[in-house]
């Protein structure tokens, strides 16, 4: 279970150590004055696992991109760069597409440990297996093996027939874990867990699936498990939850530039931070609600980049429960006005964002316009179709605390009152995917139920990743037309609007290049500098 500090319990401690230091002169200074270099967050910093149901729901990719990168990292632009730090590709086509991975001679893990291909057995099995492992790795379905000899420099990924077209999206930011620790936490050998992933072993994999899933958990950090292979890594999460990242010595690449960042999560007093001086890059929901930011005071240090990101935020719906049938999922959409949905969250954040009725290609694609008629057809509301889950209460959650996120569940709510559906704001700190009720096929064939506490988690997703069905990469209308078909008749999830972005970024600091994607502002954090004012 994920345990956070309340507001409350940091309030108290505070005042503890102040009252403590009465008689011994100033009480000690918070990590908000002593921090030297300050990145915060729309994130509650629950874990590093990107992957994970946790991980997922609460943007861990913005914690981890330069903890654990991806072979490929996405640039500013949506151009896919090759992490040759890490790895190199090569891609031999056929019926079944195999990509072989040569791992980097030098890409070592911060306890000295080598990265193999080990790390990427574990990460497409973890995918493979959702269930066990508590993931969210859709296109990891589209996986038929990972050929790995345990120890090696090279790994082999093998496609079921005809698919892997979107195969740079896989092994990504927060996917590839130490395989060598988790075994070592889980009590085997790494080449026991080797042959326990090739074989998919259910039983055997229970200790080392509980450990992938809950041990990069922030809430409880274990130094010994969460060793890294990018240029920072993790040195200790503060009482405020914040994260302290360092350099790793014994990264492959160029040594980051900035010694140490400390991360802030969502709900961190940012105005005693800055007033401190150290808050230098801030991913935040609108720059007017941050009383420290000045845009038109002459003293003001901060510049303000506005942004229409290329994420689509959604309702990943639950598929256990009211939402159990398509035809539930289907009716529900039928009465969420997107448009209302994107105009809330402009109202918010001061950034104009476009309503999305498509699942499986970002909305600035041009393939959008093509199949035009398509999600028009969905993006209205059509409250006859509705009304069929009428007297059905829908909770929707979110990692909160979040205004533009609850505007957007507000409107939500209003637009589905007339078909007598009533929405419920049931926003929470570190959300997680595990809070859905869901149905999962077991071994057998046979299908479980499991209760969560929420139908619906609202999220930004990227639409590269998100769908196990895409087989294209957006630039063919007729197969994202197919591609979207069956995804509106499905419904396992809701697109709504475009993810609008506010970065705040202190005028001393140099090399940052504004990144709307999964990774955000912080996805070339290693070649950030600040210079003296």
């Amino acid at each position: 279970m994920l345990f956070r500090k309340s507001r409350s319990a940091v309030i108290m401690l505070v005042a503890a150590l102040v009252l403590a230091g009465c008689g011994e002169g100033e009480p000690e200074p918070t990590s908000h004055e002593t921090s030297l270099f300050g990145y915060a967050v729309n994130s509650s910093l629950a874990t590093t696992n990107a992957v994970s149901l946790l991980g997922v729901a609460t943007d861990a990719s913005l914690l981890s991109a330069r903890v654990y990168p991806g072979v490929y990292v996405q640039g500013p632009s949506g151009q896919m760069i090759p992490n040759t730090d890490l790895a190199s590709t090569q891609v031999l086509p056929g019926i079944n597409r195999q990509v072989i991975y040569t791992i980097n001679d030098d890409a070592t893990y911060s306890d000295g440990q080598p990265v193999v291909c080990d790390d990427f057995l574990l990460a497409a099995t973890a995918g493979q297996m959702p269930e066990l492992f508590q993931s969210h790795v859709p296109l990891a379905a589209q996986i038929e093996r990972v050929d790995c000899v345990t120890g090696s420099k090279t790994a082999t990924l093998v496609f079921k027939e005809d698919l892997g077209q979107r195969w740079r999206y896989l092994f990504e930011q927060g996917a590839l874990l130490p395989a060598h620790a988790v075994a070592s936490k889980a009590g085997m050998t790494l080449g026991e867990l080797n042959v326990a992933l090739k074989d998919k072993d259910p039983e055997v994999l229970v200790e080392p699936a509980r450990v992938w899933s809950e041990g990069f958990q922030l809430s409880s950090f274990d130094p010994e498990l969460q060793v890294a292979f990018g240029p920072y890594k993790v040195d200790s999460v503060g009482a405020f939850g914040e994260v302290k990242l360092v350099r790793n010595e014994f990264y492959s690449g160029d040594q980051a530039v900035e010694k140490e960042i400390t991360v802030w999560p969502k709900g961190s007093d940012l105005s005693a931070i800055a007033n401190a001086g150290n808050l230098q890059i801030a991913d935040v929901v609108a720059w007017e609600s941050e009383p420290w930011v000045h845009r038109d005071d002459p003293q003001n240090r901060y510049d303000i980049k506005e942004e229409v990101g290329v994420l689509t935020e959604q309702l990943t719906l639950a598929s256990a429960g009211v939402f159990y049938a398509p035809e539930a999922r289907q009716a529900f959409a039928a009465c969420v006005d997107q448009q209302a949905v994107a105009a809330a969250s402009t109202s918010i954040s001061g950034i104009e964002v476009p309503a999305v009725g498509v699942h499986s290609v970002r909305h600035q694609n041009p393939v959008v316009q093509q199949i035009g008629d398509l999600p028009a057809r969905h993006i209205a509301v059509d409250l006859g179709q509705a009304s069929t889950l009428a007297g059905q209460e829908i909770r929707i959650g979110y990692d909160g605390p979040d205004e533009r996120k609850a505007a957007m569940v507000e409107a939500i709510r209003v637009s589905c009152e007339p078909a007598g559906i009533t929405v419920i704001d049931a926003s929470q700190e570190a959300v997680s995917l595990n809070d859905l009720s869901r149905t999962e096929v077991s071994e057998w064939g046979y299908e479980q139920y499991f209760d969560g506490t929420l139908d619906a988690v609202l999220r930004s997703v990227d639409p590269h990743r998100e769908f196990e069905n895409a087989n294209t990469i957006g630039t063919d209308p007729e197969s994202t037309r197919r591609t979207e078909e069956q995804l509106w008749a499905e419904v396992p999830s809701i697109p709504l609007a475009a993810q609008p972005r506010v970065f705040v970024i202190d005028r001393t600091v140099g090399n940052v290049v504004v990144n709307t994607d999964l990774a955000g502002i912080g996805w070339n954090m290693d070649r950030w500098s600040r210079s003296e004012e």
